[in-house]
């Protein structure tokens, strides 16, 4: 099996940890809140054993990457350049990226903006912010993100989190397969939210993308070929937010998981991991 190692990147402005395991190919992993690297554990093995190499990052504010505390500098377009230092880190021209909830909305923008850099992209359950606009009045998508608007409040959604040994935090992974998270796993994700400005820098992500046109770069037309994977259990994002999708994606495949929801990687890793490697192997069209 490959060992994974450990880098540091420089992103926009700061640096971000990295876990790489294998070599070949590149596909860069970006995770979604109020996880980090550690969601793609099963993931990572499978394509380093395909021969790919897998690039898993914390993002920006979630240690031990470095902790930008202004709100600011977690509006969209730095997150995009924290990828675009990535590919840079890879080597290679081209890379193939990945991405869950806010790593899936920073993947879409990124594929947007750079689709010279993007051999081919997988978002899992994170919406293309322009399917997602014409689609929140239905499923109940409103009341679905009503948390959005919640997290755009000084101080209380920072105090309400990290309460009681930050069991609310905790309860968000409650709506997981059971077996999909061992305790194990949500205190990795908890300690690394735990640190001075860490939680704060995770919800900044709402609180800086939330003014009129922050989100544009995720409602660009992607032309990279593209497979959705969507955990149809999702609490939190309506299985609505596919219909339509294809008027913004050229080239456009979408694998439905039933009997998964949100943590769909985690939640059924072996139906994501057959999805993955079997659109990557596929080369070029």
């Amino acid at each position: 099996m490959s060992l994974a190692r450990l880098l540091r990147v420089r992103g926009d402005g700061l640096d971000l940890q990295v876990t790489v395991m294998g070599e070949g190919p590149p596909v860069i992993l970006l995770h979604g809140f109020p996880e980090n690297s550690h969601c793609w554990r099963h993931q990572m093995p499978a394509l380093a054993a395909a021969g790919f190499s897998a690039w898993a990052p914390n993002l920006r504010g979630y240690p031990p990457s470095d902790i930008p505390h202004r709100r600011g500098d977690c509006a969209l377009p730095h997150l995009v350049r924290d990828v675009l230092g990535l590919v840079q880190a890879t080597g290679f021209p081209r890379v193939h990226l990945v991405g869950h909830d806010w790593g899936g909305i920073v993947a879409w923008a990124f594929a947007g903006a750079h689709p010279e850099l993007v051999e081919r992209l997988v978002v899992l359950n994170a919406p293309h912010m322009q399917s997602f606009r014409e689609n929140i009045w239905r499923g109940g998508q409103f009341l679905r993100s009503a948390y959005a608007g919640i997290f755009q409040l000084p101080w209380l959604p920072e105090a309400a989190l990290s309460a009681g040994g930050f069991r609310l935090l905790r309860s968000m992974f409650g709506t997981a397969r059971p077996g999909a998270y061992s305790a194990a796993d949500i205190d990795w994700y908890v300690e690394t939210l735990g640190h001075d400005g860490a939680l704060s820098a995770a919800l900044n992500y709402y609180r800086a993308n939330a003014r009129a046109g922050a989100m544009d770069m995720a409602r660009a037309h992607v032309r990279s070929q593209t497979l959705v994977i969507w955990g149809e259990r999702d609490p939190a994002l309506s299985v609505r937010l596919l219909d339509g999708l294809d008027r913004y994606v050229t080239r456009l495949r979408v694998q439905r998981i039933p009997q998964a929801g949100h943590w769909v990687q985690n939640e059924a890793p072996g139906e994501v991991n057959d999805a993955l490697l079997g659109f990557l192997r596929e080369g070029p069209p």
